[in-house]
């Protein structure tokens, strides 16, 4: 029997010149949240020109940010391949080296266009959520973000399509499909803040980002403990521990804002 070859990574090619899917899915991950955020900030206020003058910093800054925090935890190949560094299209970004580089554009940029940063924040959160799980399937189609060696018959008992399942054969073995549970997770973190963000009095200023924040490091953190190609310092996985410190970092911020909210309401 004539076994099914993987999809291909390239989505457009003449001559030379070659568009990836990778690109393109992370593409179309920024265009939706783009325009998500434009809609939400209407709501609040915002300026539709603030979102592109935001993005135009923030994603060459978050790209950039990006690779290097992926190419720092796999210096011992980098050292040896420096011309491979800039390579983004073959795969190797590293998502939470992105949020870090778009937090920080943010803070700048709303403190010189003196709107709330925590506004801004519950502005975006959702829709950022949403392209990290429509991006998870550029790791799919360059076969990245995957799981250890599992059979052909256990993925089929999860009711994924053939084309994922034969996606998932990676160096002749089947492989836990690490990234579909984490694109499943975004989604569904997105489905519940548009669905409660609105909600009288349930969330107070910055707590849609937070809650983001809390949700996603979560999921991750046990995400990443399924995965074979984790980044790594030594024993521990670097977004496992960054996991960690981000979702006890949310609890910790929202308690201290509400008992402040609190004591500053009982002065009044």
């Amino acid at each position: 029997m004539k076994q099914k070859l993987a999809l291909n990574p390239i989505a457009w090619q003449t001559g030379p010149f070659k568009i990836h899917w990778y690109g393109v899915i992370i593409a179309i991950g920024v265009v939706l949240a783009l325009w998500l955020a434009v809609r939400e900030g209407r709501r609040r206020g915002i300026s539709e020109d603030d979102f592109y003058d935001y993005l135009l910093w923030a994603l060459p800054i978050a790209i950039i940010c990006a690779r290097i925090y992926y190419v720092i935890f796999q210096w011992p190949y980098y050292r040896v391949h420096p011309e491979e560094i800039i390579a983004i299209w073959d795969g190797g970004i590293a998502i939470y080296g992105a949020i870090l580089g778009g937090f920080v554009v943010m803070i700048v940029f709303c403190r010189h266009r003196l709107i709330n940063v925590w506004t801004m924040l519950d502005v975006v959160a959702p829709a950022v959520i949403l392209a990290q799980g429509i991006g998870r399937w550029g790791n799919f189609m360059n076969q990245e973000a995957f799981g250890k060696i599992t059979t052909r018959a256990a993925l089929q008992a999860q009711h994924l399509p053939t084309w994922v399942i034969e996606q998932m054969k990676i160096e002749g073995a089947y492989r836990v499909p690490t990234f579909l549970y984490e694109s499943l997770w975004d989604i569904s973190g997105f489905i519940l803040l548009v669905l409660l963000r609105h909600r009288p009095r349930f969330f107070k200023q910055g707590e849609v980002f937070l809650a983001y924040i809390g949700w996603y490091a979560a999921g991750r953190f046990f995400i990443e403990g399924m995965r074979t190609d984790s980044l790594m310092l030594g024993p521990i996985r670097i977004s496992q521990l960054l996991s960690a410190i981000l979702f006890v970092g949310a609890i910790i911020t929202a308690v201290w804002r509400r008992l402040n909210w609190y004591i500053n309401n009982q002065k009044r």
